[in-house]
């Protein structure tokens, strides 16, 4: 069951005039919470902050959002909360109404039903057609619109992919649908880089830095289908499911390849896992 939040109301209904609804003028963040805590809160604060910053929404209240989110979580042994901001309400037309009011929604729902093998053994995946336009203004932030990601997952209907990775228009490896990827080659640890397209996942962050404690080098930059071919190990990741490695990838032209869960996934997972802000909580 889905409980919301509009601007702190106890309501289930936008404005029809909501440029969140008419434009996908807005941003989200998707929200682990655990035993009432709501995992990496600094983290999805800071990027939704800085996600208005880029697209000139009106600075939001912080302490105002965050005990609206406490509100809904704080009873919660296990959920997601779904936090969106948009620009708000606004006349006809593309043009930024003068005074706009940011409209805040926030949602809590049940967690997803993962089966805890994703992470212990490891998922199928496939690459789609679909590919990510290059759009520098708006790489990097989680914006509203998300029809490419729709189209992508429209793409399978088999229950034994778990995700579905995707290419720019350039045909370099950026994400997954719903999450970012990892690859492991000779010890080293890559990731495509996001100043084109893409999300940069508080989960990517994170495991960046974890990776420079064990120390395992971190190379950020283009990545090639070629390099997702030759890699020893791969992984997906996001702040619900944390690490999942990936033991196959099929689909569209790419040469069917199986992967088997590394030693470098294998530690990366257990330091994610005694971190204090992340505890267990993407393995059940």
């Amino acid at each position: 069951m889905i409980r919301v939040l509009i601007n702190g109301k106890t309501v289930d209904c936008v404005a029809s005039t909501d440029r969140g609804l008419l434009y996908g003028d807005g941003l989200f963040e998707t929200i682990a919470v655990v035993n009432g805590s709501m995992r990496h809160w600094p983290r999805h604060l800071s990027r939704l902050q800085a996600g208005c910053d880029r697209l000139g929404i009106l600075a939001i209240n912080d302490v105002e959002l965050e005990d609206e989110c406490r509100s809904l979580a704080g009873n919660a042994a296990k959920a997601v909360l779904k936090v969106l901001v948009t620009r708000g309400s606004g006349g006809r037309g593309y043009r930024m109404p003068d005074k706009p009011a940011p409209t805040r929604i926030v949602q809590l729902h049940d967690w997803p039903a993962y089966s805890p093998a994703c992470a212990e053994r490891g998922v199928a995946v496939r690459v789609c057609n679909t590919r990510l336009g290059h759009h520098p203004a708006l790489a990097g932030i989680k914006h509203l619109n998300r029809l490419e990601q729709v189209l992508a997952r429209q793409e399978w209907e088999d229950k034994d992919i778990m995700e579905g990775l995707l290419q720019d228009s350039a045909g370099y490896l950026i994400e997954g649908t719903m999450s970012n990827i990892f690859l492991v080659r000779d010890g080293t640890l890559l990731t495509p880089d996001l100043h084109r397209c893409g999300v940069a996942g508080i989960m990517r962050t994170q495991i960046m830095e974890l990776a420079e404690r064990l120390p395992i080098d971190v190379q950020v930059g283009p990545v090639e289908m070629q390099h997702l071919q030759k890699a020893d190990e791969v992984f997906i990741c996001n702040s619900l499911i944390g690490i999942w490695p990936v033991i196959a990838v099929t689909g569209g032209d790419y040469k069917t390849r199986d992967y088997k869960k590394g030693t470098v996934t294998t530690r990366l997972q257990a330091l994610l896992d005694s971190s204090p802000d992340t505890g267990n909580s993407w393995q059940t």
